[in-house]
C-alpha cells in the first residue's frame, strides 16, 4: 500500500537480500529493488537466468504459519489455472526462510515467487489510460479471474496448519479491526473521530443484516487494486496476496471497485467486472445490493491502515483523502447521516 521507503541505504538493503538469496544458491548477483512497501521486493535471476521475485517480508506483520499458508494457497490457485505467482523452493526444498536479526534488521521471513510478465493495469491516483473498449475487456477478465479464485478456493482443502487473517465482522468493525481502529486513528480531528465512531453501530446493524442473507464467504484476495492486477495477452495476472484471507466475496468486488469510483468510465468498469464474475460464478442481485455497504467498509479500513503507519510519506494528506472518501460514501451511497 504505502510508497517506496528509502530510509535504509540501498547497499544495506541489497545486502539483506543477498543473505536471503544464499538459501537458493543465488547470491552471486545484484538483486534489483522493485518496491519497498509492506515488503521489499527484488527482481532476481534464477539459475537458468529466468526472472523471479524475492520478497523480504515486513517483520511482525505475518508469522511463518500465515506466510507458509499464503504460499500454499497460491500454489493451489496456480494449479487450478489462475495466472498467479508460485513459490520457488530453496536448495533444501523450503518455500520460506527466516533471516536472523542483525544490528540493522529485525528477524524476518523471505521467499521467492515466480515472475509474472503482464503490465500493471494502472496506478492509484492516476486515471486509467485504456480506451473504453479495452477497459470492458480487462475488467471482464478480472471479474472472471476473481470468480475463479473463489471457485478454486472453495474446491481446495487447506492443510490443518493453514491460517490467514479474517476480514469478518470483527476484522472490519470489532474492537481491534485487522487494519486498525479507524474511528480512533492517530491524527484524526476530534470531530472526524466522532463521526466515524457514530458510523460503527449503524454499520454493525447493516452488516449483521447482510450476514443473515447468507452472503458468500470464503478465501478472498482482499487487495485486487489496479497495481496488483497485471494485464497479459488475453488474460489478467493477480499478484500480492499479502492481505489475502477469509472474507465476504463482495468485499473482494468492493475493493476493486472502490479505487475506480472517480474514473470517467466507472459504470462501464463496474458492469464489466460484475458480468465477468457472473460468467464464472453465481452472484445474486440481493448480494449486489450490499455493494454500497462493502464499499464503505473497505474505505474505512484505509483510515485505520494509514493511522497505524504515521511514517508513511504524505500520511496526513492520505488520511484526509481517505476520510473524505469514506464520509462521501456514507452520505451518497448509504445515506447515513454523520
Amino acid at each position: 500500500m504505502d510508497e517506496n521507503r528509502t530510509e535504509l541505504p540501498m547497499a544495506t538493503l541489497v545486502g539483506r537480500a543477498l543473505q536471503a538469496l544464499f538459501h537458493w544458491g543465488l547470491a552471486d548477483q545484484t538483486p534489483e529493488l522493485l518496491k519497498f512497501r509492506e515488503n521489499a521486493v527484488f527482481r532476481v535471476r534464477l539459475a537458468g537466468g529466468a526472472p523471479a521475485a524475492l520478497r523480504l517480508h515486513r517483520p511482525g506483520y505475518h508469522d511463518d504459519r500465515a506466510l507458509a499458508s499464503e504460499l500454499q494457497w497460491m500454489t493451489a490457485l496456480k494449479a487450478g489455472g489462475l495466472h498467479v505467482p508460485a513459490p520457488v523452493p530453496t536448495l533444501d526444498g523450503r518455500d520460506l526462510v527466516t533471516l536472523p536479526a542483525t544490528s540493522t534488521f529485525a528477524s524476518q521471513h523471505a521467499d521467492i515467487v515466480s515472475w509474472m510478465h503482464g503490465e500493471e493495469l494502472g496506478r492509484s491516483g492516476e486515471p486509467l489510460r485504456q480506451a473504453p473498449e479495452r477497459l470492458t475487456e480487462i475488467f471482464g477478465q478480472l471479474g472472471e479471474a476473481m470468480a475463479e479464485l473463489h471457485n478454486i478456493s472453495d474446491r481446495w482443502s487447506p492443510p490443518a496448519s493453514f491460517v490467514r487473517p479474517a476480514w469478518d465482522f470483527d476484522g472490519l468493525l470489532g474492537e481491534n479491526p485487522f487494519w486498525g481502529r479507524f474511528w480512533d486513528s492517530p491524527g484524526l480531528e476530534l470531530g472526524a473521530a466522532r463521526r466515524l465512531a457514530a458510523l460503527r453501530p449503524l454499520l454493525a446493524e447493516r452488516l449483521r443484516a447482510a450476514e443473515r442473507l447468507g452472503l458468500d464467504y470464503g478465501l478472498i484476495h482482499a487487495d485486487l487494486v489496479r497495481e496488483n492486477v497485471l494485464v497479459g495477452a488475453g488474460h489478467v495476472e493477480l499478484i500480492d496476496f499479502d492481505d489475502a484471507g477469509y472474507g465476504w466475496r463482495m468485499f473482494d468486488i468492493a475493493t476493486t471497485l472502490l479505487r475506480n469510483r472517480r474514473e470517467a468510465h466507472f459504470d462501464l468498469i463496474q458492469g464489466a467486472l460484475i458480468a465477468g464474475y457472473r460468467r464464472r460464478r453465481s452472484l445474486s442481485d440481493a448480494s449486489l445490493e450490499t455493494l454500497p455497504l462493502f464499499l464503505l467498509l473497505r474505505s474505512l479500513t484505509y483510515i485505520g491502515w494509514i493511522g497505524s503507519r504515521p511514517a508513511t510519506p504524505d500520511a496526513q494528506e492520505r488520511q484526509a483523502r481517505y476520510l473524505t472518501e469514506a464520509l462521501e460514501i456514507a452520505d451518497e451511497l448509504l445515506h447515513i447521516p454523520c
